[in-house]
């Protein structure tokens, strides 16, 4: 702890005052080591990666993969149903090329939780806790948990000099920005390495890698050459999560900076024309082709937000929130964007993962916030449900063509093995070897685990 007080004081009391005071900054540091000093407990991991694809808006998940083709008219999706590769198991006849890879897919049919805004839907999602109350306002604080990147970036770091943790190419928000995207009481050494450049630009770069005008690389070891880079891209690297770990954040800046491997990684240009055509010439199907050749180089967990925004009236953008606009209805937009974009963009990166031989060592898990009511409105669309929805995990050492938990026959309620929003966090964590079990500390030196719940273990083989 000395060494990191020492670093510490290089900087000046006025800058510490600037990102927030030196209290701050003291009442952090010990929750960092707390992360870091409890013991390995020797779990086998199973997935060396992660690459989580949030579904923002929240999908239906009785017109996608638990399609209740036995539920009234009323209820029954008005899409059909057609047969996949796990026989016994239809999806949606929107999604024909995922039904040919279901078999490399496992089914948690009874995921739940209680929050119905898709703020605080979003941030259970996205952390495996609740927050304290349902509110649709609620925002970034050192009160609530660290994003699945972030506790993977600090309780099991990398070795490679990638970060441990990417998530792009947006920040999602609804109203405000929603919480869950960033380290919050970790500690900003431990926030993703975030951005919002387009990987479907013919001029992708990443922007974090570029100089300011007038900095060469040379000036970077000096500490105001190191100031002056952090100041110029402090909006986009970190714009209202708090200004925590910084001596570790500034070090990571540089590395990133100064290293052709993380270039290369980031640098989809080099894939063959008929991938990047496969994955779809979208700004999603580009990020999960960038997510592949992340994961590839060494990133532990890779994020991809399928929008920045829950989603409407639209058919050419936005998330899954599609209930019930104007003349503008669930069953129309769906087919025209959301179903066609994911069926020409996972199973193209399964497939993908696959054939390289980094399907079994990357778990690929694709959810939202929530889905949708078993009920179809008067608009002819469905309404949020927390209560129970689907979630899709692939590789990773999961046992394709599972099935976890039934829902009931309108798909309304877990019928058998419920599972939460906690139990769903543990998995992850537990395919990557680390024990869910382990303690942080919180903003007020609370001991909390990193997921309140136990894995899925049944759906591993």
């Amino acid at each position: 702890m000395s060494g990191v007080l020492s670093r510490m004081r290089q900087f000046q009391r006025r800058d510490l005052l600037r990102v927030g005071g030196p209290g701050l900054l003291g009442l952090t540091l010990p929750r960092w080591l707390h992360a870091d000093d409890q013991p390995a407990t020797g779990l086998r991991a199973r997935a060396k990666s992660v690459i989580f694809l949030f579904q923002w808006g929240g999908p239906s998940h009785v017109d996608t993969f638990d399609m209740k083709l036995q539920a009234p008219v009323g209820y029954r999706s008005l899409f059909s149903p057609i047969a996949s590769s796990v026989p016994g198991l239809p999806v949606c006849e929107h999604l024909p090329e995922t039904a040919k890879v279901l078999h490399h897919f496992a089914q948690i049919r009874t995921v739940h939780h209680t929050m119905n805004n898709h703020n605080s839907a979003g941030y259970t999602a996205l952390t495996g806790y609740e927050p304290p109350i349902d509110d649709q306002r609620l925002r970034e604080s050192l009160d609530l948990f660290p994003g699945y990147g972030s506790v993977v970036a600090a309780t099991a770091p990398g070795s490679s000099d990638l970060p441990a943790a990417v998530a792009f190419p947006y920040q999602i928000s609804d109203g405000s920005t929603t919480p869950g995207q960033r380290a919050s009481f970790l500690g900003k050494q431990h926030d993703p390495l975030f951005f919002q450049d387009d990987p479907n630009d013919p001029g992708f770069r990443l922007s974090q890698l570029s100089l300011p005008a007038g900095v060469s690389l040379d000036r970077l070891g000096s500490r105001r050459g190191l100031q002056q880079l952090i100041n110029s891209q402090s909006r986009q690297l970190d714009q209202s999560a708090a200004a925590t770990g910084l001596d570790a954040y500034y070090r990571r800046s540089l590395e990133l900076l100064n290293s052709d491997r993380v270039r290369q990684a980031f640098d989809v240009s080099g894939e063959p024309e008929v991938l990047r055509e496969a994955y779809g010439r979208t700004t999603y199907g580009q990020s999960c082709l960038l997510a592949r050749r992340l994961v590839e180089h060494g990133v532990k967990f890779v994020t991809v937000y399928f929008a920045p925004s829950i989603g409407g009236r639209s058919k050419t953008d936005g998330g899954w929130d599609t209930h019930g606009f104007d003349n503008t209805r669930m069953y129309e937009i769906l087919p025209a964007r959301h179903l066609p974009l994911t069926d020409q963009t996972l199973p193209t990166l399964i497939r993908d993962l696959s054939e390289r031989g980094l399907l079994d060592e990357t778990l690929v898990v694709w959810m939202g916030e929530f889905g949708r009511t078993p009920k179809i409105n008067d608009s002819i669309s469905r309404d949020h449900w927390p209560k129970c929805y689907t979630v899709l995990m692939a590789g990773g050492g999961i046992r394709g063509g599972a099935v976890y938990g039934s829902s009931d026959r309108y798909g309304g309620v877990p019928d058998r093995d419920p599972v939460s929003i906690g139990d769903l966090a543990a998995t992850m964590y537990y395919a990557l070897g680390i024990d869910h079990t382990r303690e942080v500390h919180d903003n007020l030196n609370r001991p909390l685990p990193l997921a309140r719940g136990r894995a899925v273990t049944e759906i591993f083989g």
